[in-house]
């Protein structure tokens, strides 16, 4: 059976990370209107295309089901950006969803342009399965890299989602820069593996050659439960 989350603990967890930003002179917010998270993000001028997964004329997001988070500096100007839904595999895995293009769209038979293709060969991919909490979308402004931000986004949305979902898996797709150039052990992921996704999405001008990273539920638990926030020191 499932473990049982702890509020109060994620709670403290949340709050170690949220006075970290702060520390670093950024606001963390929370919000779930996509329209409005697409409209703060078209203003981004060098974040890359989001991809329609977290676009609400695309692959609209059900009320509880997604939510995305910003942070501000002093001068209230973005900082950083990220978001994340929550994804019903209990009769699929996350390599047939990102294969049947599903992950991307409500409907791709409406939306997928006709060369648009997502190859998955992440041998764990077709082990995610259940509730499945997706994290993407990450941007953080230059000038805010290197300074332990990353670390901060990537706990924050996972005391998030184990409050709001409790999920088997949360996972993602990251560029194979963010291996080479360390990003991605500061992100913290536990596992990564090649062949996430080998993506081309036509109309947004998106072709990627992704990892797949990813933590398991009970990690997750783990995660929040025995974190003191040391690892920022």
């Amino acid at each position: 059976m499932k473990s049982v989350v702890n509020p109060l603990q994620v709670s403290r967890f949340l709050r170690i990370y949220d006075d970290a930003a702060a520390e670093k002179n950024v606001k963390l917010s929370l919000g779930f209107d996509f329209d409005e998270y697409l409209s703060i993000t078209r203003a981004l001028p060098t974040k890359k295309p989001t991809y329609p997964s977290f676009l609400p004329n695309r692959s609209p997001i059900e009320s509880g089901k997604g939510y995305w988070m910003i942070g501000t500096d002093k001068n209230c100007e973005v900082v950083l950006v990220e978001a994340a839904r929550l994804f019903d595999l209990s009769h699929s895995n996350f390599a047939a969803h990102l294969e049947s293009l599903r992950a991307f769209y409500a409907d791709p038979k409406i939306h997928a342009h006709p060369q648009d293709q997502c190859i998955c060969t992440a041998p764990s991919a077709r082990e995610i399965t259940g509730k499945v909490a997706y994290h993407g979308d990450f941007w953080l402004r230059k000038d805010f890299r290197g300074q332990g931000l990353a670390k901060i986004m990537a706990a924050v949305l996972r005391g998030i989602s184990l409050a709001m979902w409790n999920p088997d898996f949360v996972c993602g797709l990251a560029g194979g820069w963010t291996l080479d150039k360390g990003v991605l052990a500061q992100y913290g992921n536990t596992h990564h593996e090649p062949g996430g996704a080998t993506l081309r999405l036509v109309e947004y001008d998106i072709a990627d050659n992704d990892l797949l990273v990813w933590l398991t539920g009970d990690e997750l638990r783990n995660l929040v439960d025995h974190s003191d926030g040391r690892e920022l020191l």
